[in-house]
């Protein structure tokens, strides 16, 4: 077995390096999710990633930053943004490619707390900790009143799940870990318990993608 930030971290420098860099989500069940390819993080903008960061307003924390792609495309048009990943790896490769990015937890302390407009959680990164609620709850610390979270969920008919998963890439696995995933459908619900509003929710490039706002009412 192997750490999964080890996992990762070996994904992303062949991923940068040009090589085949596949990663599989397999849950505690046996089931296995479509193989990530980790070059789509790495390389520029996915369809669908512009009109996500069309939506960004004020200052945007990009949680769960990988290799900064989207952090850096906001810096490039003239926002302020601020990635933060777990991964050392992906603080390097982010940085490398211009875009501020800090090493820690969504959970730790942050710079800039409560003063955020936008938080970024795209490419199901709602799923980190395995805990959506508490995720979005810590998400509404960070921000600024009458700011948002900007998400990426699953696709309707895709039903969400909680549970502890392994990284696996073509003959290693990691450690277990939580994780989740929220499908559209679930996304209204979730905003209700976690004092957020469903502004939005659009899809493009069979991606889905959701618009919370922060409820100060």
């Amino acid at each position: 077995m192997t750490a999964p930030l080890a996992l990762y971290g070996a994904a992303l420098r062949r991923a940068a390096a040009g090589e085949h860099a596949q990663l599989r989500v397999v849950r505690r069940d046996g089931d296995r999710a479509p193989a990530i390819d980790v070059g789509h993080w790495s390389g520029g903008l996915r369809p669908g990633d512009r009109a996500l960061l069309d939506r960004c307003r004020g200052a945007t924390l990009d949680v769960g930053c990988g290799p900064g792609r989207l952090a850096a495309a906001l810096v490039r048009s003239g926002q302020t943004a601020l990635g933060v990943d777990i991964s050392a790896e992906a603080v390097r490769q982010a940085r490398r490619r211009g875009a501020p990015a800090v090493r820690g937890s969504v959970f730790d302390a942050l710079p800039g707390e409560g003063g955020w407009g936008s938080v970024l959680l795209a490419d199901g990164n709602i799923g980190i900790g395995g805990d959506p609620e508490a995720l979005l709850r810590r998400c509404a610390a960070l921000l600024r009143p009458g700011g948002a979270v900007l998400a990426e969920v699953q696709p309707p008919g895709a039903p969400g799940w909680r549970t502890e998963v392994e990284l696996h890439d073509a003959d290693r696995r990691s450690d277990a870990f939580p994780w989740a995933t929220v499908s559209a459908v679930e996304v209204g619900a979730l905003a209700g318990v976690s004092t957020f509003r469903l502004r939005n929710l659009w899809t493009e490039a069979g991606r889905w993608f959701t618009h919370l706002t922060r409820d100060f009412d």
